[in-house]
């Protein structure tokens, strides 16, 4: 098991990696005497890996209040906050009650604003199931809900009491959530770890095939990237916007299908974008382009934007939150560890785009 602190204005919390954690979460419970806790998750997991998780919990004398969220994007609306909020108040939940959010980014970001709003404040804890919440999303402090399709678009900054990354759940799930993943893994690399990088060349079948031992050091070199960033800008007001690298252009991409091309696609397609973007400013070599799309590839990830209407992704970067004075903000890469933000005209943002 490997562990790591992420700080913040009020103190810090724990990131344990590793497998078989319901003993270490129960005893972090227990030192805290939070008994009652709530559960909130997704049909298809509570049934997986939750009901078994809050039998443990019960047989170990904690008094479980389980919640279910249907699948996918379309739940992180005020809508289904607002119903949880009437489970909570149905379940008589009191503030210092905590939030278990189990699942991926979807149950992490609902779960994280219903934590974060409601009664002001309970606390939080994350057990992130997918690889890209374990590497991205549960850590941080991000809760967000979409509006209508634009994502993201309502949220606080509400940092968690805890992460649980447990390697189990990562075996059960499909590859296009394992590259969901990479996607976030390579852009840690990209923005400031040479080594992450180096490893994902040389493992990338390994990854892939969910080799505990390789991807346990992975997931913890990418939760050390994102953890030097959050810890010293937690409100992204400057540095931590570096970690939008993909971004700008993948929440647009993601916005236009209807969120039908995954959140690791349509980064893949934004890192591609960027790089050939600094690329074409003379700020990115060619050889690490070469080097960054052979890795995207490796990776199982799309390299273009085949079927996607350009106009309808310029015209979806107009709402991202980056933008500025109508130019829109890019994080481009300079070298392999290192980038730069610049504000780039959107004619030639689109001549980028239309080679995709």
């Amino acid at each position: 098991m490997k562990t790591l602190s992420i700080r913040h204005a009020q103190g810090a919390y724990p990131v344990l990696i590793g497998s078989r954690l319901e003993n270490r979460l129960a005893s972090w419970l227990a030192r805290r005497q939070m008994r009652r806790l709530v559960l909130i998750s997704h049909p298809e997991l509570l049934e997986q890996y939750g009901r078994g998780l809050s039998e443990s919990l019960v047989g170990l004398g904690f008094d479980p209040v389980v919640l279910s969220v249907p699948s996918g994007e379309e739940s992180k609306t005020l809508e289904e906050a607002g119903r949880l909020y009437d489970e909570l108040g149905r379940h008589l939940i009191e503030r210092q009650t905590p939030v278990l959010a189990l699942g991926g980014g979807v149950i992490g970001d609902l779960a994280g604003f219903v934590a974060a709003t409601f009664m002001r404040g309970l606390p939080l804890v994350h057990l992130p199931t997918t690889l890209l919440a374990q590497v991205d999303s549960s850590l941080g402090g991000k809760t967000a809900l979409n509006i209508g399709s634009f994502k993201n678009q309502m949220g606080v900054f509400y940092p968690p009491q805890a992460v649980f990354s447990d390697l189990e759940a990562l075996k059960t799930l499909p590859a296009r959530e394992i590259e969901n993943g990479l996607a976030e893994m390579i852009k840690c690399s990209v923005i400031r770890s040479p080594r992450l990088f180096l490893l994902m060349e040389r493992y990338m079948d390994r990854l892939r095939e969910g080799d505990e031992r390789v991807i346990e050091e992975a997931i913890f070199m990418t939760a050390a990237v994102k953890a030097w960033f959050v810890s010293r800008d937690e409100r992204e007001i400057g540095l931590r916007q570096v970690l939008n690298l993909g971004h700008t252009v993948g929440h647009a991409v993601e916005a236009v299908t209807n969120f039908q091309v995954s959140h690791g696609q349509a980064v893949a397609i934004g890192l591609v974008a960027a790089a050939k973007a600094a690329n074409r400013l003379k700020l990115f070599p060619d050889r690490e382009l070469g080097r960054l799309l052979g890795l995207v590839a490796l990776a199982g990830l799309p390299l273009a934007m085949p079927g996607i209407d350009l106009a309808e992704v310029m015209e979806a970067m107009k709402h991202d939150k980056k933008i500025s004075r109508g130019r829109l903000r890019f994080v481009l890469p300079v070298h392999i560890g290192r980038v730069v933000i610049r504000e780039l005209e959107p004619e030639f943002v689109a001549e980028v785009l239309a080679e995709l």
